[in-house]
């Protein structure tokens, strides 16, 4: 999809995004909802050192995924980092779209982390992670799979 960009998302709030925070409430999730309630209350703002959020734009401009890099919070280890709040709109899935942008998450990664965790119950985001070398265990506190970087 060679119409799409990746952008570092440097002020949420100056952003739309809320056509997506829509969806993924009718999709059962509210971790958008968390991300912008965090966000405005300076909780997460994915701003210290190594964190970043990104966001994929189509050729219109609109914000079709969303996904950041934070310092994992359930570890004092500062080299262990955390994929947070990734979410793709549902017209956009399974064309590459969530490749595009883990593959630019996990090379900010790189730089900073030693290991990059995360957490998800659901199948489908679990095959997703084990195909991009993410191995499926419980190893780190409050996650489900872990990547060494």
């Amino acid at each position: 999809m060679s119409e799409l960009e990746i952008k570092q998302i440097e002020n949420l709030l100056a952003i739309d995004f809320a056509h997506l925070v829509k969806e993924s409430k009718e999709d059962g999730f509210r971790f958008l909802d968390r991300l912008v309630d965090e966000y405005r209350d300076g909780i997460n703002t994915f701003h210290k050192p190594g964190e970043t959020l990104y966001g994929v734009y189509n050729i219109e401009g609109l914000l079709v995924a969303i996904g950041g890099l934070n310092i994992n919070p359930f570890t004092e280890n500062q080299k262990i980092g955390r994929l947070r709040r990734v979410y793709v709109a549902s017209a956009y899935r399974r064309k590459g779209v969530e490749a595009l942008l883990l593959n630019e998450i996990i090379s900010n990664a790189r730089r900073h982390f030693d290991v990059l965790v995360l957490y998800t119950d659901t199948e489908s985001a679990d095959s997703f992670y084990t195909s991009l070398g993410f191995s499926k265990e419980a190893k780190y506190k409050k996650s489900t799979h872990y990547l060494y970087l």
